[in-house]
């Protein structure tokens, strides 16, 4: 069932969102050569505890994984790209990190996702590679208009990884939020245009494009969660918060 938020609903999500987006931003900081995932595990740990926020991860337990995840982060490093188990490891120049993190604030949910490169020597494919998923979120917001149809979004964050050559993954995507972390509906990062849902006003989006250098095809680590590309390609992840308002797309996980 989708729950189209009101007004003030939005604005208490937009509160969730602010905190999420300044949340990845302190971490995207700290994550230097020589810092281990598990410091900054802690790290989210800690600003979660002190803001009185609540984990949406770390009682998940979906039927893809083997819960509960009990972390607060997904820390995903190079060809790993989603639902990264933080474990005992040691950044290095030139990794590709990838940040996922949501939380509930007053019972308000927002979700956000950023790609950072560690350290001063990025590969300059993994740059165009994350530049590919910012633009793709950025062309599926423009496109979450009231009357318009989801279709329009998964499409316009689709066309830009097939201009940029890059192979997507239509099992995992975006999704609908607000009481909880996942509701409906499904938000493919491939699509037609004029198809499917009608977006309505309050209609509340985590858009989170995401792929690899390589293959579109994923493996699982033996941890149960950790999903990675199947031929060992670095990968990216971008997502924002949305809310579709009479006046367009509103982002509720960008830092002011």
């Amino acid at each position: 069932m989708i729950e189209l938020k009101t007004a003030k609903e939005i604005d208490r999500m937009a509160v969730t969102g602010q905190f999420v987006a300044t949340t990845l931003a302190t971490l995207a900081r700290s994550a230097e050569p020589g810092v281990n995932l598990m410091q900054l595990e802690h790290q989210a740990r800690a600003l979660v505890n002190d803001r009185g926020a609540t984990s949406c991860y770390w009682d998940y337990s979906p039927s893809f994984g083997r819960g509960p995840f009990r972390n607060v982060i997904c820390l995903s490093v190079n060809d790993a790209v989603l639902h990264g188990l933080p474990w005992d490891y040691v950044l290095r120049d030139g990794d590709v990190l990838k940040m996922d993190f949501a939380v509930s604030i007053d019972g308000w949910v927002a979700d956000s996702a950023v790609t950072v490169v560690v350290g001063d020597n990025p590969d300059p494919a993994d740059i165009a590679l994350i530049d590919s998923t910012r633009k793709a979120l950025e062309a599926g917001i423009a496109a979450a208009v009231p009357g318009g149809h989801l279709g329009d979004i998964s499409a316009a964050i689709g066309e830009v990884a097939a201009a940029a050559g890059y192979a997507v993954n239509t099992d995992f995507g975006g999704h609908g939020l607000g009481r909880t972390m996942h509701e409906d509906p499904h938000v493919p990062n491939r699509g037609r245009r004029g198809r499917g849902l009608v977006l309505q006003p309050g209609l509340t989006l985590a858009l989170e494009p995401w792929w690899g250098r390589g293959s579109k095809q994923l493996t699982v680590d033996p941890d149960g969660w950790t999903l990675r590309s199947a031929d060992g390609s670095n990968t990216a992840h971008s997502e924002h918060t949305i809310a579709i308002t009479e006046h367009g797309p509103r982002v509720l996980s960008r830092v002011d």
